[in-house]
């Protein structure tokens, strides 16, 4: 009996003690809306967003690797005007009928402890690859409250020039400098 114990409490040990499996995530489109900010004329920020994005996360706290593959709908821009929305899908801005996805993919992931905090990785944006770099902030996993699924979600931010990908209507009047703002919500895969 005491064996028995000794050994049962053994297994509870090790398999506490072994480091978790990646886990995997698939991001939640209804929570998930990456917007920009763009100077215009110098009179004020113009704010547009996507509201049709969708990919997966990877994330293995224990070795401190995962990564990340997000999917942007580029039709599915929101200015906030139809005509507006009109001319930005047009070949002068993301020229949607040709590009009709953007995509941003990471291997490189930064963390802080167990907290994930940035990824490297590279946007194309109308056909053209750059490097970009993300900072994340206010990473968090639980449990989500109403439909008590897992979850992880966070902020992220980071600034590219537009002009880097092809993107050059209207410049300068129009800025070059884009910042863009993430939030992100993602469910654990079952």
């Amino acid at each position: 009996d005491r064996m028995k114990s000794t050994i049962a409490l053994l297994s509870i040990i090790a398999a506490v003690a072994l480091p978790a499996a990646a886990e995997s995530l698939s991001i939640d489109s209804t929570h998930t809306w990456p917007r920009f900010e763009v100077s215009h004329l110098g009179f004020s920020t113009q704010i547009g967003r996507f509201n049709k994005t969708d990919g997966k996360i990877v994330l293995d706290a224990a070795t401190k690797t995962g990564s990340i593959d997000i999917k942007i709908d580029t039709s599915s821009i929101d200015m906030g005007l139809e005509k507006w929305d009109k001319h930005m899908m047009s070949p002068d801005f993301f020229n949607v009928e040709k590009f009709p996805t953007m995509y941003f993919k990471s291997s490189k992931l930064k963390f802080d402890g167990d907290k994930l905090v940035g990824a490297d990785g590279e946007l194309t944006l109308l056909g053209v690859t750059k490097p970009v770099s993300l900072n994340i902030t206010g990473y968090r996993c639980g449990n989500h409250p109403m439909t008590k699924k897992a979850m992880c979600g966070a902020d992220v931010t980071t600034s590219i020039k537009r002009s880097d990908f092809g993107m050059g209507y209207g410049l300068p009047a129009v800025g070059d400098d884009i910042k863009i703002t993430i939030p992100v919500e993602a469910f654990k895969d079952a």
